[in-house]
């Protein structure tokens, strides 16, 4: 494979290579490309339909504000905060779909992509770059994408799994040197300890854990300090898993799928966790159709799923993702999971409401 450097340009530049009718992919969670984003939110003026493809990102997503949303439309495979306005209004779209399946939408150019914006780590000794903590859809629009504009940071962990990429597969890159979006943990309510206390009670000796991120999911691993031989194959993880890691607690080894090994596709929370994942082969980081193959999950032993809801009626009926005709969040992967742990041997599925 030959080994030569990276063409690094301007942001100027780099997001000049943005046309109208575009439609451009943007990596999502912590690794979010920001100082792309904003880049291009300069050459509005220049700019007329440009589609944006995403899944949750952070940041302040000016491409989905006034005036910028004049030249670029969001449609999103999910819901954060900083696009809810968008997309429940006319200037944005939300694409119902399980996060297992978001890669079909780029492999089979249902949508195709021309621009991908991307966050890397600088390339090794071998020219490879890392995807750092979100690999998620982001290898499939890579792979799918016209031109690829990468933002280089030395602060991006190199994780290990499918996540890395050779530098000649990147068209462009810009440099920066700032920390990736990191959250913290807010205090837990006594009705959420409660809940955590309770799901926890149902978490057996060697179950495959799948979690969220939130102070319930944080509540539910606070209380597992008396576990044994527990393991992880989900979507993302947060800092609830540090302590649980240290203490041994966490092990993995009576996984079937990966045994010993962290599954995720992406991973949010703090600093400390990014340097718990940077270069750590514990954490296996795979494509979010791997992660989230109901085929995958239900291998595993009693899987636990554990996810959260907006509403449950006294039917058993469930709505997660939308607040009366406002779109709030997404389908995500919780029915993929929900699925799997309900196949797998031993497995429960959980789902937690806060009244």
């Amino acid at each position: 494979m030959k080994n030569t450097k990276l063409k690094v340009v301007t942001k100027q530049e780099a997001v000049s290579y943005v046309t109208s009718g575009s439609r451009v992919f943007i990596q999502g969670a912590a690794m979010t490309p920001n100082t792309l984003i904003d880049a291009l939110c300069e050459r509005y003026n220049a700019l007329e339909n440009v589609e944006i493809i995403q899944l949750h990102t952070e940041g302040k997503a000016l491409h989905a504000d006034y005036p910028y949303n004049k030249a670029f439309k969001v449609n999103s495979c999910f819901v954060g905060r900083n696009v809810r306005g968008a997309v429940n209004s006319m200037n944005g779209d939300y694409i119902p779909i399980f996060l297992s399946e978001v890669h079909l939408l780029f492999k089979r150019q249902i949508l195709p992509i021309d621009v991908a914006f991307i966050q890397v780590s600088p390339q090794d000794q071998h020219g490879f770059c890392s995807l750092g903590t979100s690999v998620d859809v982001t290898l499939s629009a890579v792979e799918a994408a016209k031109i690829v504009i990468a933002q280089i940071n030395p602060q991006v962990p190199k994780t290990h799994g499918d996540g890395i990429i050779h530098m000649s597969n990147i068209h462009y890159a810009i440099e920066v040197n700032s920390p990736i979006h990191a959250t913290g943990s807010g205090d837990l309510s006594p009705m959420e300890e409660a809940i955590g206390q309770y799901v926890a009670s149902l978490v057996e000796d060697g179950a495959t854990l799948q979690m969220g991120i939130g102070n319930i999911p944080n509540a539910v691993l606070a209380n597992l300090n008396h576990h044994k031989r527990l393991g992880i194959h989900t979507e993302m993880f947060s800092d609830g898993i540090l302590p649980l890691i240290e203490k041994g607690i966490i092990t993995g080894e009576d996984k079937k799928v990966k045994q010993g090994k962290i599954v995720t596709c992406f991973a949010m929370g703090s600093q400390k966790l990014y340097d718990f994942v940077d270069d750590n082969p514990m954490v296996y980081f795979k494509e979010a159709s791997y992660t989230n193959d109901t085929k995958l999950i239900r291998k595993n032993p009693k899987v636990t799923a554990i996810n959260s809801a907006i509403e449950i009626d006294l039917t058993g009926q469930v709505c997660a993702d939308t607040i009366g005709k406002y779109q709030y969040s997404g389908v995500g992967g919780q029915m993929d999971f929900i699925r799997g742990a309900s196949l797998s041997e031993g497995g429960k599925p959980l789902l937690l409401c806060l009244l």
